[in-house]
């Protein structure tokens, strides 16, 4: 008999799945670059057809999102490409973009990790 305060574990939980893609998006924004897309397109390459269907949203949009959070950050580089690097005009343009597009989706993915771990489906707004 299991013990009354643990949960058991269904195998159908889509719950480890979902919160993984999700904290590895976060860590991709955060604290790993690259090495956690790599890992994330890895999870999402091997399990985006077989993943219980909560999970694989949370999947899809975790690694498309990424994708996308990835070009718009890239985007602060060509708007001081364009603008040039030495007016002062451009670096608050610069700092103002990459400020608000990387709070931006570091929100959002928390806003996902919470969905993940209540079980829910989630879609990203607007780039999801």
């Amino acid at each position: 008999m299991p013990e009354p305060n643990v949960p058991m574990r269904d195998a159908d939980d889509p719950r480890p799945l979902a919160v993984a893609a999700e904290a590895l998006y976060l860590i991709n924004l955060m604290l790993a670059p690259g090495l956690a897309f790599a890992v994330l397109a890895w999870l999402w390459w091997r399990r985006r057809a077989s993943a219980h269907p909560v999970a694989r949203v949370h999947l899809e949009q975790a690694f498309r999102v990424s994708l996308v959070g990835g070009a718009l950050i890239f985007t602060t580089l060509l708007i001081g490409a364009i603008g040039g690097f030495r007016g002062p005009g451009v670096w608050v343009v610069v700092i103002l973009y990459f400020t608000v597009v990387h709070s931006s989706l570091i929100l959002l993915g928390v806003v996902g990790l919470v969905k993940a771990i209540n079980r829910e489906a989630w879609r990203y707004p607007l780039i999801g």
